[in-house]
């Protein structure tokens, strides 16, 4: 049973969206893009993983939308076209991090499957990069704005499901 106040992420790996439940009710959908790799769980695969998850952090609340993260951890930089033309290889992590932990054993938990240690994520993207198609390395991108307003709907502890297709 989901205690009063949680809410519940779905994310749709064929739809590439995420929706924004409160018990039955309806928040919000946004557009997403997920591993590029496709659906799976395993450690270096550059794969979106399955299952039921938690947020387990928030990160970088109260700073600037185009907020660079690199490891989690705010770098001083502000994205733009410039700072991206001058480290093309960067995997863009902006805005706000929420970051997903596991919750069933075996499947996105423990072991070589861990979603926490694989570092997955919903993120903030550049407005480059395309939403509504799984382009990813695993993470959940989203655009800025939009992750923005999913952070400060969100707490810590809110269920997070990521299913093939709904």
């Amino acid at each position: 049973m989901v205690a009063p106040g949680t809410k519940t992420l779905q994310i749709d790996l064929a739809r590439q969206q995420l929706t924004l439940l409160s018990g039955s009710d309806l928040l919000a959908t946004y557009s997403v893009s997920t591993a590029l790799n496709g659906p799976g769980e395993k450690e270096g695969s550059g794969c979106t993983p399955r299952g039921l998850h938690r947020i387990r952090l928030k990160i970088g609340e109260g700073l600037p939308e185009q907020a660079v993260f690199v490891g989690r951890r705010y770098t001083g930089e502000l994205y733009t076209p410039e700072l991206a033309a001058a480290f093309p290889q960067r995997d863009w992590i902006l805005a706000r991090i929420l970051w997903l932990t596991g919750g069933e054993s075996g499947k996105n938990r423990g072991g070589t499957v861990d979603s926490l240690r694989r570092f997955i994520y919903i993120h903030g993207t550049p407005a480059t990069e395309p939403l509504g198609t799984a382009a990813s390395h695993g993470c959940i991108r989203m655009n800025t704005s939009d992750m923005m307003t999913l952070f400060n709907q969100v707490s810590v502890g809110d269920w997070v499901e990521i299913r093939e297709a709904y």
